[in-house]
């Protein structure tokens, strides 16, 4: 049968007849994936999005393992109702009928290009350290339905993802489930781009589910998707095998360099992020409550930000000259040598001296540099951020009074506080920050 075109699609790859709960009934496989059958009402489960695996159990029985919509009438899955996790029994009247169901399933999920072997890194420290039970619980039962070959690795330390994705034997897994806050992902991005082989290494998937304080990634992404940020839609997102390509920023310091996939702040965010570590057992409402101890007892940051405008945004700041010489530790030879020693991704070869600078001078209150819209799950902070465009959305909030800055931090819920006139938002492609 002739599966190319739009007619077949929607042409059985096979019809028979089953048993349903001891009563025959027919069931239909179509070449547009959806699994067609009648039981105390019509049914039908489109393979791609509802049907996570199946099993052949013994009886001659075949249970196709699901996620639905918890609600009446035909289960088709969609944004409207609670998802939860449903099995379908059917029994094939013969062997050659089994076997061919089987066959047939198994086929059409495999071309769907799903995940079979992932790399789980388990942070158990983040957020409110919960994560260990959100696998258990709610993570888990996903992957044993889609019958995916799982590893599982609780980082011990700081830098310990990085560590194992900068040594680990690609070739064993499909992709890498994070499943914490957005630092995790961070550390695996930089090991992989540290390997001799990184450009290989960084085509490797990344999967995210929120089990951090901020969740900014996986909130974007599945925001991106039309889909509410949770557990489930989440691990399903894996599970399918959606995939998105991701903008990776070169952050340079001195003589230290590492990579950013979702965002950058000096200034008031950053303190927020940083001295609430000691609130971390609030879980994500430590940064709500230590912005309102900063807001009133608000600091000023003296500096100047130089950036390379995208297009559109050139006439924003002051045109300046590039001038970065190395310090006395920082010499070109030395520089040089660093670069012949160090494997893995080096940066973009770019000649900075080359591009248009401009610059805009502080005091500054804020400073982001983000490369996707969410900060955390509730912070739009960027909220015209693509995932890979070429540019990063640089956010400067200065001159602004404490009751106008509590109004603006209301407003990052849905990203309408870039509309504050306290707030520079525009496109870069390249950053410096002088202090």
């Amino acid at each position: 049968m002739d599966q190319g075109g739009q007619l077949d699609n929607l042409s059985p790859i096979l019809s028979d007849q089953v048993l349903v709960n001891g009563t025959a009934v027919p069931l239909t496989l179509t070449g547009d994936g959806k699994l067609r059958f009648l039981g105390q009402r019509q049914r039908c489960l489109t393979v791609e999005k509802e049907v996570l695996g199946f099993a052949v159990e013994e009886g001659s029985r075949i249970r196709i393992k699901a996620v639905v919509e918890e609600r009446e009438g035909i289960c088709c899955c969609g944004n409207r109702g609670d998802l939860v996790r449903e099995s379908f029994v059917f029994e094939p009247l013969s062997e050659d009928s089994l076997a061919l169901w089987s066959q047939k399933l198994r086929d059409y999920i495999d071309s769907l290009g799903r995940p079979k072997r992932l790399l789980i890194f388990l942070n158990p420290f983040g957020g409110k350290k919960s994560a260990t039970k959100i696998f258990s619980e709610d993570v888990k039962p996903y992957l044993e339905d889609a019958d995916i070959q799982i590893t599982v690795i609780e980082t011990k330390h700081q830098l310990h993802a990085k560590e194992v994705a900068k040594t680990m034997d690609l070739s064993k897994y499909d992709g890498i489930v994070c499943v914490s806050g957005d630092g995790i992902l961070v550390e695996v991005v930089n090991g992989l781009l540290e390997r001799e082989d990184w450009s290989a290494a960084i085509n490797m998937p990344i999967g995210m589910v929120p089990a951090g304080t901020g969740n900014g990634m996986v909130k974007s992404l599945l925001h991106a998707a039309g889909e509410q940020c949770c557990v489930s839609n989440a691990i399903l997102a894996v599970i399918r095998g959606y995939k998105h390509s991701l903008d990776v920023a070169t952050i340079s310091q001195g003589k230290t360099r590492f990579f950013s996939v979702l965002m950058l702040a000096w200034g008031l965010i950053a303190d927020i992020d940083i001295e609430s570590e000691k609130y971390r057992w609030m879980g994500s409402a430590r940064l709500d409550f230590y912005a309102i101890q900063r807001i009133f007892h608000l600091r000023h940051y003296n500096g100047r930000i130089c950036f390379v405008p995208a297009p559109g945004f050139e006439d924003y700041g002051e045109p300046m000259s590039f001038h970065c010489k190395p310090t006395d530790e920082e010499s070109p030879r030395q520089e040089e040598s660093l670069k012949t020693q160090q494997h893995g991704y080096l940066g973009s070869d770019v000649k900075l001296e080359d591009m248009h600078w401009r610059t805009i001078s502080g005091p500054f209150v804020s400073v982001w540099l983000h490369n996707v819209p969410w900060g955390s799950e509730d912070v739009m902070a960027a909220p015209n951020a693509k995932f890979s465009e070429g540019y990063l959305d640089l956010i400067m909030v200065k001159g602004l009074p404490k009751l106008a800055l509590l109004s603006m931090m209301s407003n990052m819920n849905d990203g309408s506080h870039v509309e504050s006139p306290y707030v520079t938002y525009i496109k870069v492609s390249s950053q410096m920050i002088h202090t």
